[in-house]
């Protein structure tokens, strides 16, 4: 398992892949590797030892708990602590402040940002889509937040050369952040455009006062070895995203 460098003491974040060591066997070719999703027609209990095998893999850390949620492609955004939640919550963003409580979201081409303060006492996960970035989810998330954060990190999504998005989309976002003009490219068929998820992020962390940004450097789409993509392949698995404290 690897972990990203350069945060707080005490603070582990990553992002799983295709592969892990003990990934159980697909009955079907499109969900061969290390799926964490139980809403893409795999079987439940494949993802289930899949994520088992994970909070084994973060006990020795001091984890003793995962929290996940139903993603909807919204701006909600949950604090969760010490409570067992036996039935998964809807939201795409999760916060926390309890040490050895993992924050899980599943990702295939969406953006996964994670949130911290300088002090290593709280962190937040969550999952921007186009709509949840354009939507609010990282101002939510902030406002959830009961401290500034002061560093993100952006795990692995579709880059913009494979983003093909629609100009009602580029408008829902200039129109909110007139900025964002650069972070779009001019498709070849008319009224298309790429979109850049990862500037988009990071001119909105900034614009909250968030300066240090580690990551964004990745493509799900083009990095089939390593990473799902739902825009290579609808029938597809889900990495997983995390974030937590160490005991």
């Amino acid at each position: 398992m690897q972990f990203v460098e350069g945060l707080p003491e005490g603070i582990y974040v990553g992002q799983t892949k295709v592969f892990h060591e003990q990934v159980e066997p697909s009955p079907t070719a499109e969900l061969t590797g290390f799926n964490l999703a139980l809403h893409v027609n795999d079987d439940p209990i494949r993802v289930q030892h899949h994520r088992i095998r994970l909070l084994e893999d973060f006990r020795s850390l001091g984890v003793k708990q995962m929290t996940w949620m139903t993603q909807t492609h919204s701006t909600i955004c949950l604090t969760v602590n010490d409570q067992m939640n036996f039935h998964a919550q809807e939201g795409d963003g999760l916060v926390t402040q309890k040490k050895g409580h993992a924050l899980m979201m599943m990702t295939a081409d969406c953006l996964p940002i994670v949130l911290g303060n300088a002090e290593g006492t709280e962190v937040a996960n969550l999952h921007a889509g186009w709509r949840g970035l354009a939507h609010g989810i990282v101002e939510n998330t902030i406002i959830e937040m009961k401290t500034k954060p002061m560093w993100a990190w952006l795990g692995a999504a579709i880059s913009q050369p494979c983003f093909e998005i629609g100009a009602e989309v580029k408008d829902t976002f200039c129109c909110k952040y007139p900025e964002l003009e650069t972070a779009f490219k001019a498709g070849e068929k008319s009224g298309k455009f790429y979109a850049d998820l990862y500037a988009i992020a990071r001119l909105i962390l900034k614009l909250h006062g968030i300066d240090n940004i580690l990551g964004g450097d990745q493509c799900t789409f083009l990095q089939n070895d390593e990473y799902f993509s739902y825009r290579r392949h609808a029938q597809t698995g889900r990495m997983a995203t995390f974030v937590f404290l160490s005991q």
